[in-house]
């Protein structure tokens, strides 16, 4: 039995490690069979942060300096760089694709892969709320300006932005909250009065700790199926500005990664909820300094992009062909955190 026990446990390993990129090819190949899929991807991901916020603690959620550094640098990067790129090109459609790679806010699913390699889900909690609601103000602000045919004012836009967030970025961590509320406050009432109990405070089952990641995989199918449409549709385009865009969003991806990993490492931010250290909930951050803890953290902050998000700017804002630099960056991020995931696997 144990011998069993053993071989499951190396196919997980091996699935967990590898799983992004085959999500990835399986959707490239049998796109036409999962498009029908695209309607669940928004219950896949409330599902999937439902119970990703499930391990946070509301109450730990703490801002520390590298959340406005990452912040800061996000938005200067993506203006500088539709400044320099439309100036020096003068082609509004590369300029747009590669801004987008460094407007698009963390990905809502960034605290999944964080935890997987020991990162500080709580932290990364903080600054995905952040990073979502400042870009739902600074899109409509700036996008105007660029494409003055989309025809919507500050306040319409940013309704609309946050319609279109909040569903599935609130809306799981509100119930994550309300179930911790509740088996809270279900334990205190069965205490039993002048004894020495103490109430237990929710901690999710490890029996459904790897529920999170599991539905990320099966977003990822039905996110590339989508992608690939996209990209065969507008095959016909310019190849020059679709391989521009393919290059631009490799050297986004990799600065992005790269810078915030370095900005979590040089500051790194104290992580005191059950995430950290703590074997039943993330086993994996235990080992870890808090440099090293923040140094992941930061660097899934900034480089895991809410790619979705991005497309749906683009044809609701932009050029909709501006879309194929948010179809990169999906393929260039989940290459990176696939390696990221068969290297952390392999290092146990």
């Amino acid at each position: 039995m144990s011998t069993i026990n053993c071989q499951l446990s190396t196919i997980k390993r091996l699935f967990d490690s590898n799983a992004l990129w085959l999500g990835m090819l399986i959707g490239v190949l049998a796109y036409r069979w999962l498009l029908p899929l695209a309607p669940l991807l928004p219950w896949l991901i409330f599902f999937m942060l439902f119970f990703s916020f499930c391990k946070v603690n509301p109450l730990d959620l703490r801002l520390h300096k590298w959340h406005w550094i990452v912040l800061t640098l996000q938005i200067t990067f993506s203006l500088a760089t539709y400044g320099i790129v439309n100036y020096l090109t003068s082609n509004p459609i590369l300029a747009q694709g590669l801004m987008l790679c460094f407007i698009m806010p963390t990905a809502t699913a960034a605290p999944i892969i964080a935890g997987k390699m020991g990162g500080s889900i709580q932290n990364l909690t903080t600054f995905t709320l952040l990073s979502n609601f400042a870009t739902s103000l600074i899109v409509p602000a700036f996008f105007p300006l660029i494409n003055p045919l989309s025809g919507m004012t500050f306040w319409s836009a940013f309704g609309l932005i946050i319609s279109r967030v909040s569903p599935l970025l609130l809306g799981p961590f509100l119930l994550a909250w309300a179930v911790r509320v509740g088996y809270n406050w279900y334990q205190r009432t069965q205490i039993i009065p002048n004894t020495q109990s103490t109430p237990k405070e929710f901690v999710l089952p490890t029996s459904l700790a790897q529920i999170p990641f599991y539905l990320w995989v099966a977003s990822i199918l039905i996110l590339t199926a989508v992608v690939t449409e996209t990209t065969i549709s507008t095959i016909n385009y310019q190849l020059s500005t679709i391989v521009w865009l393919l290059i631009g969003a490799l050297f986004a991806c990799a600065l992005q990664f790269g810078l915030g990993k370095l900005i979590g490492y040089h500051w790194p931010a104290p992580s005191k909820g059950r995430d950290y250290q703590d074997v039943l909930v993330n086993p994996a951050a235990a080992p870890k300094t808090m440099a090293g803890v923040s140094s992941i953290t930061a660097g899934q902050a900034f480089g895991q992009k809410n790619t979705s998000l991005g497309v749906w700017m683009a044809h609701t804002y932009l050029d909709p062909l501006s879309s194929l630099g948010a179809a990169a960056y999906i393929i260039w991020q989940n290459i990176f955190n696939s390696a990221q995931l068969f290297f952390a696997a392999h290092k146990k």
